[in-house]
């Protein structure tokens, strides 16, 4: 979850592979409004809850808002910290919380999930498919089935691939056996289907993060990744979906570029397996051959963790190369949806991720501020994402320990503040609990097409993320559904006593829609409207 120097050096120099479409983006037409600006709709504000952010180290709160669940066409896996601290009183909490399912680790034993060996006969898992995800990191090719590759990407071309039929002896060592034992998965949920096993995870998450290779090894490396996406899917059931943290169409590692709007699909993501001079002896079938890592999984994962630098209200945000919380949340989104038609997945953390490269970085000790965890559950929406793993890097939490004398476990785990769970968590009950009937699969997400004006209401223009952050302007995303229309609206980063004012509209489909905003502080503004024809 890291993101080293060298990583960032192998996003830069993209192996050779990236494909630029052109040198710069073109900028957005500026149209201006032929006499008064037509009479405003007013919007109708989203409430807020009313709650004091907890100060105790190593808990949060759930109850900070009511019941409410997520619309059927999204899906939110918790795969955070401090499950255990409601589970005991009420299994059921998490769903009724916004989030729709459970991953593997963080599961009831004996009531949601079976791991000692076989269930007894006729036991179930009280959890329906949808409700449970997995997620497979390096350890498990590594450590259960021998393969190196899962920690260095220049191995792949070593990787036995599945054994010869003429083998007399079974080598355990593939990357078949290691796909094929996920069938298995079936057997601690009590529903495997007759006459053999599949996986019955609702979604499988690949973390290996060894995507990058030296120069000359590309193929060996897109050769594994593809026949593992493959072999998977052949072993678990047909509602499993699969998708990887990496590789992704485009990954911004958290900043947002205008550069980034001109690249074309990463090339793990979309290179097609070829036969090397030793793949066919590793047993890599000439089948596949053609297709790429993108052909057989069915989500992509593009999104950010944060670094310390976004949460710093005080350092500069609005250069090309500063680092902006919302401008790379959507920035992330708006490339990779023009990149790939399949659904988005982002992971979700709320405090920074490690890097010793950016000021205070070195550890994830810094929260997410309020404005900013409640928004990552709010605006992430507005770009028709489907869906969210929400991560941590801690299982469970004791409440209230004293704080460690090692400096180094110092702001980690049981010593956080986990109030970022909170205004997380409200932020999905604003957008959820009272806008959930739009996202019925109906609803058209308008992203950088939303239209706004920054001069009350001369001209008026769509910008990207980018465009937004170097113009250091307030960000306004929309949804309409039918009649309907609903607005996320904040300016990032400014200070409590800031006012600003933006004007959106929609001109589309026979409606005539205008509404002015006003912004205080860096909110998060959430209004619906019913919007008029003519």
């Amino acid at each position: 979850m890291k993101i080293a120097a060298s990583v960032l050096a192998a996003s830069v120099a993209g192996f050779g592979f990236w494909f630029v479409r052109s040198d710069t983006v073109p900028e957005p037409v500026s149209v201006s409004l032929q006499g008064p600006v037509p009479v405003a709709t007013p919007l109708s504000p989203t409430p807020r809850a009313r709650f004091t952010p907890s100060t105790r180290k190593g808990y949060f709160n759930i109850d900070v808002v009511g019941d409410f669940t997520l619309p059927a066409t999204k899906t939110i896996t918790f795969s955070g910290a401090g499950r255990n601290l409601h589970v005991d009183q009420d299994r059921t909490k998490l769903f009724r919380r916004g989030f729709s399912a459970i991953e593997q680790t963080r599961m009831v034993q004996k009531n949601e999930i079976w791991t000692e060996g076989f269930p007894p006969a006729g036991w179930k898992s009280s959890l329906q498919q949808r409700q449970r995800s997995l997620i497979l990191y390096q350890d498990y090719f590594a450590n259960a089935f021998g393969l190196p590759w899962a920690r260095n990407g220049n191995l792949a071309r070593d990787v036995v691939f599945r054994n010869p039929p003429s083998a007399r002896t079974t080598n355990r060592n593939t990357m078949y056996q290691a796909s094929s034992e996920l069938s298995g998965g079936c057997v601690g949920f009590g529903d495997c289907p007759p006459g053999g096993m599949k996986s019955t995870f609702s979604k499988i998450f690949l973390d290996i993060e060894n995507d990058g290779v030296n120069v000359g090894n590309e193929q060996d490396q897109v050769n594994v990744y593809t026949f593992m996406a493959r072999s998977i899917k052949q072993n678990v059931s047909a509602q499993t979906e699969l998708g990887s943290i990496m590789p992704v169409p485009h990954n911004s590692y958290g900043n947002s570029k205008a550069s980034h709007y001109t690249v074309g699909p990463e090339w793990l993501w979309s290179m097609p397996a070829r036969q090397t001079t030793t793949s066919q002896q590793r047993g890599l079938p000439g089948d596949i051959v053609g297709k790429s890592f993108s052909d057989f999984v069915d989500f992509q994962m593009p999104g950010t963790y944060y670094l310390y630098p976004d949460f710093d209200y005080s350092a500069r945000h609005t250069a090309d190369d500063d680092r902006h919380w919302l401008a790379a949340l959507l920035g992330e989104q708006e490339v990779n949806r023009k990149l790939s038609s399949k659904k988005r997945i982002a992971w979700h953390w709320v405090f920074n991720t490690q890097s010793g490269d950016f000021p205070n970085s070195g550890k994830a000790e810094h929260g997410a501020p309020p404005a900013i965890a409640e928004g990552m559950a709010i605006f992430y929406w507005f770009t028709g994402a489907y869906g969210v793993l929400f991560w941590d890097d801690h299982k469970d939490l004791v409440p209230d320990q004293p704080s460690p004398t090692d400096p180094m476990l110092k702001n980690l785990g049981n010593d956080r503040s986990y109030a970022p769970y909170e205004h997380y968590i409200h932020g999905l009950w604003r957008l959820f609990r009272h806008h959930g009937d739009l996202f019925n699969g109906r609803e058209i997400y308008l992203n950088e097409a939303t239209d706004c004006s920054f001069d009350g209401g001369k001209t008026w223009v769509g910008y990207n993320a980018n465009q937004l952050k170097t113009r250091d302007l307030p960000f306004v995303r929309a949804i309409v559904n039918g009649n309907q229309i609903l607005i996320a609206a904040t300016k990032a980063y400014a200070q409590a006593g800031q006012t600003s004012n933006v004007m959106v509209r929609y001109v589309k489909d026979g409606y005539s829609f205008y509404t002015t905003i006003s912004l205080k502080g860096d909110a998060i503004y959430l209004g619906r409207a019913t919007m008029k024809r003519g």
